[in-house]
C-alpha cells in the first residue's frame, strides 16, 4: 500500500466517508454491460446454485438450479446461461473497422465494440473461471452429452477470465476492485471485498457515516453476501429445507412447480440486494470522466475479442488446461509488460496517481523559469534542435545528471537532465535538454517547447512502446523446463483425457 493511499484510508476513517484516490476513471465502461451475480452451493465444488443476469437494472433474469448436486441440472443451467451470454456476445460482432498495421502498409479488421461482463467481486471472477473450465471440454455427442452451446459458453467464460488477469483490461470487471481503484475506505482490504460494506463507505445513506453504513451492511439479514458464497445461517435455516422440499415433490408436477417457485423466490431475495448494489456502484463509476488512455486499453480488449472470435469461427481448439513452458513464459512476459504500461498510463492520466510517484522520488513538479526554444546543437555531423529549459521545484530531485525524463503534458518528448542546482534550503533548479516531439526542422512549432511560467511534471516513468522479449519455439524448449515435446503435437490441442473421461468419476476436478 502506498503512502498516499494509507493517508487516504486514515482520512476516510476520520471523516467517516471514503476518500477519492483518483480524479478520472481508469477503466472503460460499456453502455450496456452484462451484469452477472452468481451463487454457488456451499460444500460443493463450484456447483452453481443460482444467478441473476441482465443488461438493464429493471430487467434481470433469474436462473436457478433446484438440485445443484444433479449433473444434468447443472449443465441445464449452463445451457440456459449460454442462451443469454452467447447472443449478447454475438451482438457485438457486427460492424468492423480498419486498423493500420505494418506502419500503414496494410490493414486488419477489428470489431468496433466488445462485450463487457461485470461481477460483484474477485470471487465471482474465480467462479466464472472454474465454470468455464468445467464446461469448455464438454461434448454434445457421445457419453454424457450436453447442449451444443455449453462448451462454447465455457470457452468464452475462459476468455473473459483470462482477460481479467490482464492489467488494464475492462472485459471482465470485479466491481469491488473497480471501486477500490478509485476510492479508499476506512476499513481493511479484506473488508473492501464485501460490496455492500464498500458502497456503504463510498455512498452512505443520509444520516449515516461510512463506518455505520458498512456495519449495517455486514448484517446478512439486511444485505446478503454478494456471492458466490452464501450465508451459512441462510443455508441451514431456509435454503436446505427449500431444496429438500423440491426433492420431496418427486414426480408430482404441481408440487414440483410450487416447490420450484418457492425456491426461486427465496434465491431472488438473496440476489436482488446485490443486483441493486451492482448498478448503484456502476453509476458511481459512470459519473467519473474517463482517463485519456482508457480508450487505448479498450482497443486492446477489442483486439483480443476479435482475435478470439476469429479463432472460434475457424474451428480452433479450446484453451488448454495448462500452458506449456514456452507459452507460460510468453504469457507471464505479456502480463508484466502490460502491468508496467498500465501503471505508467494511470500516472500520466491522473495527478493523484502521479502524486504517489512524486512521494517516492520518481517524479517532481516545478515551474519553467527560463527557456531557450531555438537552441541548436551543432557538435555532431549536422545541427539538431535541442532546446533547454530551467525548471524550479520545491520537491526533491534525486535524478542524476544524464537521466532521461518525460512529461505527461508532452509524452513524446524526452528531457535529459543537464544539471541540478540546489537553491537555498527548499528549492532546486533543474536544467533540461529537450529532444523529440518538435518536428524535423530547426525551429520548433508553437507549443512544442514549454514556455516560461508553465507548470510541469517530469518523471522517470516512460509511456514509450515496450518491445517484446525473445523466446524459444516449442521445439526448442530448454531441458530445465521439460525439454521439447516428445511428439509434434499441437501444444494447444485438447488432452483426450480432459474430454472423454466420465463426469461422475471426475466430479471433484470438473467443478473444483
Amino acid at each position: 500500500m502506498s503512502t498516499l493511499r494509507a493517508l487516504a484510508r486514515a482520512r476516510a476513517l476520520a471523516t467517516g466517508r471514503a476518500e477519492p484516490v483518483a480524479t478520472v476513471r481508469h477503466l472503460h465502461l460499456s453502455a450496456r454491460p452484462l451484469v452477472l451475480v452468481p451463487l454457488a452451493m456451499a460444500g460443493e465444488a463450484n456447483a452453481p446454485l443460482a444467478a441473476l443476469v441482465g443488461t438493464a437494472h429493471d430487467d434481470p433474469r433469474l436462473l436457478v438450479v433446484p438440485q445443484p448436486r444433479n449433473r444434468d441440472q447443472r449443465f441445464a443451467f449452463a445451457a440456459e446461461l449460454a442462451g443469454i451470454v452467447l447472443p449478447w456476445i454475438d451482438g457485438h460482432r457486427g460492424a468492423t473497422e480498419d486498423v493500420p498495421v505494418d506502419r500503414g502498409r496494410d490493414v486488419r479488421q477489428r470489431y468496433v465494440d466488445a462485450p463487457q461482463l461485470v461481477v460483484p467481486n474477485p470471487a465471482g471472477v474465480t467462479f466464472l473461471r472454474l465454470f468455464g473450465r468445467a464446461t469448455r471440454f464438454r461434448r454434445a455427442d457421445g457419453e454424457y452429452p450436453v447442449h451444443p452451446a455449453v462448451p462454447l459458453l465455457g470457452r468464452w467464460l475462459t476468455f473473459f477470465a483470462d482477460r481479467a488477469e490482464h492489467p488494464g483490461s475492462s472485459a471482465l470487471l470485479a466491481l469491488t476492485e473497480a471501486l477500490t481503484l478509485h476510492w479508499a475506505t476506512g476499513q481493511s482490504v479484506l473488508e473492501d471485498l464485501h460490496l455492500p460494506a464498500l458502497l456503504g463507505w463510498i455512498d452512505p445513506p443520509p444520516g449515516l457515516t461510512g463506518a455505520q453504513a458498512a456495519a449495517r451492511a455486514e448484517d446478512p439479514a439486511v444485505c446478503p453476501p454478494a456471492g458466490p458464497a452464501t450465508d451459512p445461517e441462510f443455508d441451514n435455516a431456509r435454503l436446505y429445507p427449500a431444496i429438500e422440499a423440491y426433492a420431496a415433490a418427486g414426480d408430482d408436477p404441481d408440487a414440483r412447480r410450487a416447490a420450484y417457485a418457492e425456491l426461486a423466490e427465496l434465491l431472488r431475495g438473496q440476489l436482488a440486494p446485490t443486483w441493486d448494489l451492482m448498478w448503484r456502484g456502476l453509476a458511481l463509476l459512470y459519473a467519473l470522466p474517463p482517463g485519456a488512455r482508457v480508450a487505448g486499453r479498450w482497443d486492446g480488449d477489442r483486439d483480443a475479442f476479435t482475435a478470439f472470435a476469429e479463432h472460434v469461427d475457424a474451428g480452433g481448439a479450446p484453451q488448454p488446461r495448462r500452458d506449456g513452458a514456452v507459452a507460460a513464459a510468453q504469457k507471464l512476459h505479456r502480463l508484466e509488460r502490460a502491468l508496467t504500461a498500465y501503471a505508467v498510463q494511470r500516472a500520466y492520466d491522473d495527478p493523484l496517481v502521479m502524486a504517489e510517484h512524486r512521494l517516492t522520488g520518481e517524479a517532481f513538479v516545478g515551474d519553467v523559469t527560463l527557456a531557450d526554444p531555438t537552441r541548436v546543437d551543432d557538435s555532431g555531423k549536422r545541427p539538431v534542435l535541442r532546446p533547454r529549459i530551467q525548471v524550479v521545484t520545491d520537491e526533491p530531485v534525486p535524478m542524476p545528471v544524464g537521466a532521461t525524463l518525460w512529461s505527461p503534458a508532452r509524452p513524446g518528448q524526452k528531457a535529459k537532465v543537464v544539471f541540478v542546482n540546489p537553491v537555498g534550503e527548499s528549492k532546486t533548479e533543474v536544467v533540461l535538454e529537450l529532444s523529440g516531439g518538435m518536428g524535423r526542422g530547426l525551429t520548433p512549432p508553437p507549443g512544442t517547447v514549454p514556455e516560461v511560467g508553465e507548470r510541469l511534471c517530469y518523471t522517470t516513468l516512460s509511456d514509450a512502446f515496450l518491445p517484446a522479449g525473445a523466446f524459444p519455439t516449442v521445439e526448442e524448449t530448454p531441458w530445465t523446463h521439460g525439454g521439447p515435446p516428445p511428439t509434434a503435437v499441437d501444444p494447444d490441442a485438447v488432452e483426450p483425457e480432459a474430454v472423454d473421461r466420465p463426469d461422475d468419476a471426475a466430479a471433484a476436478e470438473e467443478w473444483d
